[in-house]
């Protein structure tokens, strides 16, 4: 049996989520769909993570087992024919039997926009979290440095998805301006329940002089949720590069001319 991984790229408007829901549509329901009807065969697929309702990837990773024959370089065009058009597969590997898209996976970055505009964009409406007064990315940058190293941040998380540690590294947590919008680029070694919203929310409070930059790694060793920002609207979010190296698979999985 083959383990094919696959690239590919999502709007997650339409969306609850990547992961299997009950009578609600999620684009790992959508893939296995589109899978079974191109092999003919009942497919699980393993998505790197499990992005939320209404939040976007401009790459993710997957992987599943088939019987098929199908030819690797075939498989997005394939699979495409069967997709919506806010999915596409844009890649496609036979990987060794051991890979797993999110056990293999060592680092994340995910990207929040904020179109900070006095007037609105109906082109960023559930791209961009809409914000009409003034961001000072400076201020914003600071609060953001803030969040870089290896610390609890159980302050910035939601309750929904048991973990045994809430303990994270986040490797670079970058503050980005041109023109009206701000990218805010976070990577770490993994992102708990709702992190990086809760993160994009607590820059933002800096921003707004609710709190002080200065103040957020006592927050942080706290563990208190409510003394931090507020989780911030979905479709700003997206996850934007992934890597792996698991030792015998190495590539990553970017979006170098992303947003």
């Amino acid at each position: 049996m083959r383990n094919i991984a696959v690239f590919l790229t999502y709007l997650g408007t339409a969306y609850h989520g990547w992961q299997m829901q009950k009578k609600l549509p999620t684009v790992q329901e959508t893939m296995e769909k589109a899978i079974g009807m191109l092999t003919g065969e009942a497919v699980h697929v393993t998505g790197c993570g499990r992005t939320d309702a209404g939040v976007h990837a401009k790459c993710y990773v997957a992987n599943f087992r088939t019987n098929a024959t199908i030819p690797v370089e075939r498989l997005p065009y394939a699979l495409n024919t069967h997709l919506p058009q806010d999915i596409v597969v844009t890649k496609a590997f036979e990987v060794h039997e051991n890979f797993n898209a999110i056990g293999s996976c060592v680092r994340k970055e995910y990207t929040y926009l904020i179109y900070n505009s006095r007037v609105k964009d109906p082109f960023y409406v559930n791209r961009a979290w809409f914000y009409p007064k003034h961001l000072d990315e400076k201020i914003m940058q600071a609060a953001a440095d803030q969040f870089v190293g290896t610390h609890d941040f159980a302050a910035v998380r939601s309750v929904g998805t048991d973990v045994k540690s809430t303990v994270r590294t986040v490797y670079y947590y970058k503050v980005e301006r041109e023109g009206d919008l701000i990218r805010l680029r976070v990577c770490a070694d993994g992102f708990l329940y709702n992190m990086a919203r809760a993160m994009a929310g607590t820059v933002v409070y800096a921003a707004e002089g609710k709190i002080k930059p200065e103040e957020i790694g006592g927050i942080l060793d706290s563990g208190n949720r409510t003394a931090a920002g507020p989780t911030v609207p979905a479709g700003g979010l997206y996850m934007t590069h992934l890597w792996y190296d698991d030792g015998v698979e190495n590539f990553q999985c970017s979006a170098p001319d992303c947003l």
